[in-house]
């Protein structure tokens, strides 16, 4: 997959992103109780909320002071993921997921093509499935007012280690789903006003003949 800087979690409260991409994404949830896997989980708060509301929710994330607070609330729903490594934790090896949900991941990674491969190769062995992927929105618009307020400085937060180092639209984010033969299904932006949102979510799904 990819290396990771260890977000260091305290607790297991909500981050201000959560309140953007929560509702989105439970609208694209199962509801017939299949297993759901959230890759890059972190402390586990969206994860713990979904169980909470009974969907069967599975965790990974390579923060072991994540996975430590996210086991506090449901024990053995949550594992190291060993990002040296291109296969889930062997505890979850055996379960059979149909949907992946990814949540402000994919912008801190150096190789994002290998963490959606990575996510291709859970799905296909469930016989096909649903990646659900939220990360901050950039498009035109969007961009033009970064620029007219002089926002970039903060905005791309570089000095921010393990921060965020792809910005995606909607554009590239699913060029990139469709090379490795994702249907796109839905999207949605969230969080602020239309075109100036804070994040996005697409949902995409993998079919294996």
């Amino acid at each position: 997959m990819s290396e990771y800087k260890d977000y260091n979690w305290n607790d297991d409260d909500f981050t201000n992103a959560h309140g953007v991409f929560m509702t989105p994404i439970i609208k694209m949830l199962p509801t017939d109780g299949s297993p759901i896997l959230d890759v890059g989980c972190g402390n586990g708060a969206f994860a713990n909320y979904l169980i909470s509301k009974g969907y069967n929710v599975f965790g990974t994330d390579a923060s072991i002071s994540g996975i430590e607070i996210a086991n506090k609330k449901n024990p053995q729903h949550f594992f190291v993921q060993d990002l040296a490594k291109d296969e889930l934790p062997i505890q979850l090896q055996h379960i059979q997921f149909k949907t992946i949900i990814s949540t402000e991941v994919i912008e801190h990674l150096y190789d994002p093509r290998k963490y959606i491969a990575f996510c291709k190769s859970i799905l296909e062995k469930s016989s096909g499935g649903n990646l659900i992927i939220s990360t901050p929105y950039h498009g035109f618009l969007k961009n033009l007012a970064l620029s007219v307020f002089d926002a970039w400085d903060r905005h791309l937060t570089v000095l921010w280690d393990g921060g965020h180092i792809k910005f995606w639209s909607f554009n590239t984010l699913s060029k990139l789903l469709k090379e490795y033969n994702f249907e796109i299904l839905a999207f949605k932006g969230c969080g602020r006003f239309p075109y100036l949102w804070h994040s996005m979510v697409i949902n995409s799904k993998i079919k294996v003949e």
